[in-house]
């Protein structure tokens, strides 16, 4: 989706409304912070540069970490950059970033199945905050539990490790987890069934309909299964 043009802050509003918390904020300085990668503001096609929201808010970032923390660039281009993958950056010189998703989220409602691809964690990230072994996680990508997109792993990879970290306590290998996937991969194509022709029509509010519909039919069918499981084991009782 395309930004109104009056979205856009030139260099001279965004010193503007800086000015009245950061008294010696300079245009030189938003320039200097931009020649060391801290902000990236886009350009108009005469050169001009213009500033969203969220760059304005960056800045704010940057130069409160400076003035209230004394934290030099490179330490807030880090913070940053953790930030720009999901992370929670360390509150304690020498310690790793977290993510922000800490825990699993139990009530499942529809829009627990937005796309959360915000958050990138390296593989080191994900060993360290799932809990699970290198060996698990080699064991859980072989059987395609959980896969890598390009250099990262997602919240998805994380809340799937978290769970194994979990049930391996009772003994359950990602071996046994197989099952899982396959009525997972059945479960995507019955609702990929449905949403197909909403994706096929040409009217303009078709694909936000059909992701509201897959949410939807994501979140009754888990739902309907732990229903299931439950039935199942309490006649086994």
């Amino acid at each position: 989706m395309s930004v109104p043009a009056r979205a856009y802050l030139s260099i001279g509003e965004v010193l503007g409304k800086l000015r009245s918390e950061f008294p010696d904020v300079t245009i030189s300085k938003i320039r200097f912070l931009e020649s060391e990668g801290l902000i990236e503001p886009q350009r108009t096609p005469s050169g001009y540069r213009k500033f969203t929201t969220a760059d304005l808010e960056r800045l704010r970032y940057v130069l409160l970490a400076q003035r209230d923390q004394y934290l030099p660039l490179k330490v807030i281009k880090d913070n940053l950059e953790a930030m720009d993958r999901g992370l929670q950056p360390s509150q304690t010189a020498g310690s790793a970033p977290t993510p922000r998703l800490t825990t699993v989220d139990n009530g499942l409602t529809p829009n627990s199945f937005i796309e959360q691809s915000e958050l990138k964690l390296s593989r080191d990230e994900l060993l360290s905050s799932s809990g699970i072994s290198e060996e698990q996680l080699v064991e859980l990508e072989g059987y395609g539990l959980i896969q890598i997109k390009g250099r990262y792993y997602d919240a998805d990879s994380l809340i799937v490790a978290k769970v194994v970290a979990e049930i391996s306590a009772f003994g359950i290998e990602g071996r046994h987890l197989r099952a899982f996937k396959t009525a997972a991969d059945r479960e995507v194509g019955l609702v990929e069934q449905i949403i197909t022709p909403l994706l096929r029509q040409k009217n303009p509010d078709s694909k936000a309909r059909a992701q509201e519909v897959s949410r939807e039919i994501a979140s009754l069918s888990v739902k309907l299964h732990a229903a299931l499981v439950r039935s199942g084991l309490n006649r086994a009782r």
